[in-house]
Formats: structure tokens, sequence, C-alpha cells
């Protein structure tokens, strides 16, 4: 029988040499130097020639040196067979616009969303304090203009903060370009903080792009949605105040800014989204391509002048399912308003609407819209006898199964709309209907 001791040592001596070998064989490759370094555990690594260290381009991320040459260069060396350009902690200035080619990733310190609120809260971080950071330095005085960063097919823009130095708490915002242009075929912005952009992401004239784990604070506009013609995606985008309530600033985003807008986009995907202090919330126009379809899920805009408009929409019409909704600030505020123009499809399911608002939602238009197993909680503030819902234009409604949380009219409708179905719903004294004139088609079952 072979001792057990001998076995144990002939065992531990293999090891040994496979663990020679092993560092041999690093370091004639060059690589065991840099094992257990900060720089190499910090900077992730894949295939041979796959990642790209923007400092080995030039750039600086001190601050004060236009980087946007060096980061163009590193992009460019990066485009021949697609990989990554790695940007280390530090602010990188950007004097010009980049462009991320074809199948390139540009990737900061950030494994998930940043939140920079260290210019409203004092003690906490800011930008380039914990991770990696662009300073938006080019583009003031136009809304026109390229974007800073413009994101290719299959390119993606992640794990990094934009800050516009520009962009100042105590005034009124300066025009600016967007922030970040989805061109071509899968374009995506994943895990960015767009701390204070007057204009956040144009995506448009691209196709299935994907837009997830973005936050920040746009003062103008968050995302412009327009001539896609393939699905795209709108996953966990939260537009919160983190850069700044100073008056100066936040007064001017309420009477001005729009968080999301849609114009043409078939089977667009929107899904957790939310926005806070916004003239408009959510906004559906027409452009010179059309108008948009599609499913809004999880969707929720607080102390918005208006949670969401529609000028107008496809026949197939918005889908929103449990979407939240408040307004309680500006001359006339109020949840939803489809006005005259629109002559597509509007329902909501599921949702809920509260805050000392005047009205939960103003109809027109020759659309069909429908609110499902909704709940209403206040409405009519100051009290003139203002309905939750009015509806007028040459349209359809139909409010099924809602829940009325206080005394009040519900439901006020015009004498010319095409059909009228009141099914189902509840209120504290009963559910309150007034028709004006004659209505089309009705079925009222309160």
């Amino acid at each position: 029988m072979f001792p057990v001791g001998k076995l144990l040592h002939a065992r531990e001596g293999a090891i040994e040499m496979d663990r020679r070998r092993f560092l041999g064989g690093l370091a004639a490759s060059g690589l065991a130097a840099g094992l257990g370094t900060e720089a190499r555990a910090a900077r992730p690594e894949g295939p041979r020639g796959a990642t790209f260290d923007a400092s080995d381009f030039g750039a600086l991320g001190d601050g004060q040196a236009d980087d946007s040459a060096a980061l163009q260069r590193a992009i460019d060396a990066a485009a021949g067979g697609g990989g990554v350009v790695w940007l280390g902690r530090g602010a990188y200035r950007l004097r010009s616009p980049i462009t991320l080619r074809p199948g390139v990733t540009l990737r900061g310190t950030f494994g998930s969303v940043p939140a920079h609120n260290g210019f409203r809260d004092a003690g906490l971080p800011k930008p380039g304090d914990t991770g990696t950071v662009l300073l938006a330095d080019c583009g003031a005085g136009s809304e026109e203009g390229p974007a800073l960063i413009t994101v290719e097919t299959n390119a993606t823009l992640a794990g990094l903060c934009v800050h516009h130095p520009a962009i100042r708490t105590d005034e009124e915002p300066r025009p600016h370009p967007y922030a970040v242009a989805l061109r071509g075929k899968n374009p995506a912005v994943v895990d960015v903080e767009l701390l204070n952009p007057y204009q956040g992401i144009d995506a448009s004239q691209n196709e299935r792009h994907l837009i997830r784990n973005v936050h920040g604070q746009p003062v103008r506009r968050g995302v412009f949605v327009d001539a896609i013609y393939d699905i795209g995606r709108i996953e966990n985008v939260h537009f919160n105040p983190w850069y700044s309530m100073n008056p100066k600033l936040f007064h001017w985003q309420m009477e001005h800014g729009e968080a999301f807008v849609f114009g043409r986009t078939d089977w667009q995907y929107v899904l957790n989204t939310f926005c806070f202090g916004y003239s408009v919330g959510y906004r559906f126009v027409e452009t010179k391509n059309g108008v948009c379809n599609g499913n809004f899920l999880g969707i929720g805009a607080d102390d918005c002048w208006t949670a969401m408009v529609v000028d107008q929409c496809a026949p197939m019409g918005l889908l929103v399912t449990n979407g939240e909704f408040v307004s309680f600030h500006g001359p006339d505020p109020t949840m939803i308003e489809v006005r005259s123009t629109n002559t597509g499809t509007v329902r909501f399911s599921n949702c809920a609407f509260w805050g000392p608002c005047r009205q939960i939602a103003k109809i027109a238009g020759k659309g069909v819209v429908g609110f499902s197993d909704c709940t209403f909680v206040q409405w009519d503030f100051p009290r003139r006898g203002t309905p939750a819902i009015q509806a007028e234009g040459e349209g359809m409604l139909f409010v099924r199964g809602c829940s009325f949380q206080q005394a009040g009219v519900g439901l006020r409708v015009g004498p010319g709309l095409a059909g009228v179905s009141v099914e189902g719903n509840l209120g504290p004294a009963g559910f309150v209907l007034r028709p004006e004139g004659r209505a089309g088609p009705q079925g009222v079952n309160g």
C-alpha cells in the first residue's frame, strides 16, 4: 500500500510545479507584473485587443484638459473589430462632440447608475469624486447642433456621469444640444447619469434602441423618440431634481420642461419610468414621420403641471397600465389632457391619480379614450364643482370599474360624443354622471 504521507507530498509537489509553470507563462507574456495591481483590477478585460484604455491615447481626466480628441482616437482604434474604451475615475472635459463607432462601448467605472446629488445636498459626492464623469463644454447657446455623444450601430455608452457645468443652479438654463443621440441599429445607453443636461437623449432615427438605468435631471427635454420603425425600449429611466431645486432653475424647468416626448415610434415599450417637476411628464405629438403606438407599464409623473398630454397618437393607440400620476402645481393642474387634435386611442388600466389637482382628465378630439379599474383620489381644488373627467369632442369614451374616492361630479360628458359607456363605478355617495345635452349612443351602469 502506498503511504498516505508520500501521496500528499507528491500531490503538493505537482501543484507547486503547475503554479510555477503558470506564473512563468504569465511572465513570458508580460502579464505577471500587472497581477494584483489596482489599475489591472479596476479595468475590465475581454478578449485580446478588445479593451482600450483612453489614457493610453492621451486622455488625462483632470477636469481641465480637453480630452475629446484623445477619446475619439481611442474609439476609432477600437472600431476596427469592436471593443471597449475604458475610462478610469476622473473628469474628462469634452470641448468637441464625440462619436461611438459601430460595435464600440465607452465604459466608465460605475457598475450601476450613480446618483450625484452633492450639488443639492451638502456632504454627498459630486461628479468625479467617486467615478467617471464627462464634462460637457461645447454647444452652448442653441438647441441645434450635434449631440455631445453620438452612439451608432451596436455601440453602447455605459457606467458614467454626464455633467454640464454651464447649466448652473442659480440661473435659467442656457440652451444646449442633446447630451446623447442614438443612431443606426441597436444603439444603447446603460447605467448612465445625465446629471443636468439641457436636453438628455435624442432617441430618433434608429432601430431597436435600448435606454436602461438612466437617471438625472434634464431641464428642457429628457428623452425624445421619433422615426422609429422597429421596436424601441426604455426601461428604468427616472428624472428627479437631484441636481438642484434652486427656484431660478427648478421653476423654469416646471414651466418649460418635458420629460418624455414621443413622435413616430412603432411598438414602443416603456417600463418603470418616472419624472418629477416638469410642465409635461409624457407628451405624444405628431411629427412629419407620424405618431406613436406603444405599451407603457409602471410609469409615473409626480408634481408635473400636466402628467400626460396627447396631441395625437396612432389608431391602435397607447396602452398605459399601472401608472401613477400626481399634479398640484401650475396654472391649471391636470393629470391627463387629450387634445382636440387627437384621433387615436388612449387606454388607462389599473392606474392611480391623486394629489390636490383641479381635474383628473380633460378629453377632446375624435379618438377613443378609456379608463378601466382606475383610482381617482382627489380633484376639484379649489372647490368649484369641476368634474374629475370632462369629455368633449366627437370621440368615444368608456369608464369602467373605477373608484372615485371623494364626493363630487365624477364625469361630465358633452353633447357631441359619438359614444359613451359608463359601468360599475363607485364613489362615497354613489357615482355622479352629468351629461350636457344629448350625447350619441350611451351605456350607463353606475
